[in-house]
């Protein structure tokens, strides 16, 4: 049987994190729907690889891919949604702060939702991060939402569920993952934002400084400006042949 939902967690670097979070989302989906998993390990450098294949003996399934150079959380996104076979796809972080616990709200909304809503997107309402964390991503957010203006409060939470089918539609760049709720739009699709949790790391570190992301953002936002101000749609007829 094919799932109906595929879950997506790129990850770099997040033993001690991987094997817990593969155990919850499997306790939450199980007798939900069908389902598998797809974690993509980013060429880690620690034991991520060795504890997500020591979770496939728990767990049918959980699918583990790897690359073999590092490629970047949007690459390791792309790479689980294009190897996932369901429809629609729920992504979360690999460190374990977006909570499996509120895919089902996720679930929930979409069933709500109107048919041209493709994304919807995990709102962290309450921040688990250290200060300079959060300040940096309330800058990053207010500004990209003044130049894109794609009413996203939160478009940096990994925690989203998409049409795997429009996501691959999308224009694909370095760190793209950052900025789906604008580029679905751009697509001409509608999203909606998502009350979600949000919990503290429970092993490592951060791969981000505050400084560096928000450079990083800085720089994709005007190529994400531009890609919008260049759009082009137009409504498709077909005629059927008359005989």
């Amino acid at each position: 049987m094919l799932p109906a939902l595929s879950v997506v967690v790129p990850a770099f670097n997040e033993e001690g994190n991987v094997g817990r979070l593969v155990d919850e989302i499997a306790t939450v989906l199980r007798g939900r729907l069908p389902f598998e998993m797809v974690f993509v390990d980013d060429a880690s450098k620690d034991g991520t690889l060795a504890e997500l294949r020591e979770a496939q003996r728990r767990h049918p399934e959980l699918r583990v891919l790897s690359h073999r150079q590092q490629g970047g959380q949007s690459l390791a996104l792309r790479t689980g949604v294009k190897a996932a076979r369901a429809p629609w796809v729920a992504t979360l972080d690999g460190d374990g702060q977006n909570d499996p616990a509120d895919i089902p709200k996720l679930l929930a909304e979409r069933e709500r939702a109107a048919a041209d809503v493709k994304c919807l997107a995990g709102w962290r309402t309450t921040r688990r991060d250290d200060a300079g964390k959060r300040i940096s991503s309330k800058i990053a957010n207010a500004v990209r939402s003044r130049l894109l203006r794609d009413a996203t409060p939160d478009t940096g939470c990994g925690l989203k569920l998409f049409e795997r089918e429009a996501f691959l539609e999308l224009p694909w760049f370095d760190h793209m993952h950052r900025y789906i709720p604008a580029l679905m739009q751009r697509a001409g699709w509608k999203t909606v934002s998502v009350p979600v949790n949000h919990r503290p790391r429970g092993a490592g570190a951060s791969k981000y400084t505050n400084l560096g992301r928000l450079l990083v953002a800085f720089a994709d936002l005007r190529g994400v400006a531009w890609l919008i101000r260049r759009n082009r749609r137009s409504p498709v007829v077909e005629y059927p042949r008359e005989d």
